[in-house]
């Protein structure tokens, strides 16, 4: 990671779980974090006791506006002068069946985990190409996208989905970028014990999956921060975590 000191790394959904966790992580391995999220506030609270050789810079943001994400971009080119790596980690999981479901419900999930990573990638690559420097994408996926879970009680209509388009926009940004210095990496993590994942899960299924073995965020951030540290050629395109013993 020494290479990366004192470069930018930008986190999309850093105000709580795997976001924040990376958002500590990278602090504390000395880059500067720009954090993303539509809690200033709560992302600057939880920064606070943070320690380490880098700066954190809490900055509100939805990532599924387009003109949000490029006056994000603009703020961190006018005043960090670009970025190194971008850690898409911004997602978001509605309860329900897609046939009891509506536009309104799909249109907010697709619109931060597909539409918002579409947009700060496309941001980031133009930065990381005009600095000609290395760059790394990382886009915090799921094991839900590379295979639909068979659990009836468990109903997360188009999320799926958007996790599968993250599986095929990583490997298609790996394709794109070859013979440049910018890597990509889907990190596909099972069952994390977050806000959000809490939150979406029904009191029956809850009660299920809460007795199931569990990660923790700082695992995820473990792993993003393992994924950055290999050297320059070396890509991992993609890396699945799991709790040990895990079943579901």
């Amino acid at each position: 990671m020494y290479r990366w000191t004192g470069k930018v790394a930008i986190v999309t959904g850093a105000s709580s779980g795997m976001g924040l966790a990376t958002a500590k992580a990278l602090v504390k391995e000395g880059m500067n974090v720009v954090g993303l999220a539509r809690r200033k506030q709560k992302m600057e609270d939880e920064m606070k006791t943070i320690k380490g050789k880098g700066k954190f810079y809490a900055l509100e943001c939805d990532i599924s506006k387009e003109e949000d994400v490029t006056k994000i971009f603009n703020w961190v080119k006018n005043n960090l002068g670009s970025a190194h790596v971008l850690v898409n980690n911004a997602g978001i999981v509605l309860p329900g069946k897609i046939i009891d479901t509506n536009k309104e419900i799909w249109d907010k999930v697709i619109g931060v985990n597909i539409m918002g990573l579409l947009y700060c990638s496309q941001q980031a690559v133009k930065m990381m190409k005009e600095a000609g420097e290395e760059g790394h994408i990382i886009n915090i996926n799921s094991i839900a996208g590379h295979r639909i879970l068979r659990i009836p009680e468990m109903c997360f209509n188009v999320y799926p989905a958007t996790k599968h388009a993250v599986t095929a926009i990583t490997s298609t940004l790996e394709i794109e970028l070859l013979g440049s210095k910018i890597r990509s990496t889907s990190i596909s993590p099972g069952y994390v014990r977050t806000e959000m994942t809490e939150a979406s899960l029904n009191s029956d299924i809850g009660t299920l999956v809460t007795k199931e073995p569990a990660l923790e965020p700082e695992d995820v951030a473990a792993s993003v921060v393992y994924v950055l540290g290999t050297p320059p050629h070396v890509q991992i395109t993609e890396l699945t975590i799991r709790p040990l013993g895990e079943r579901i």
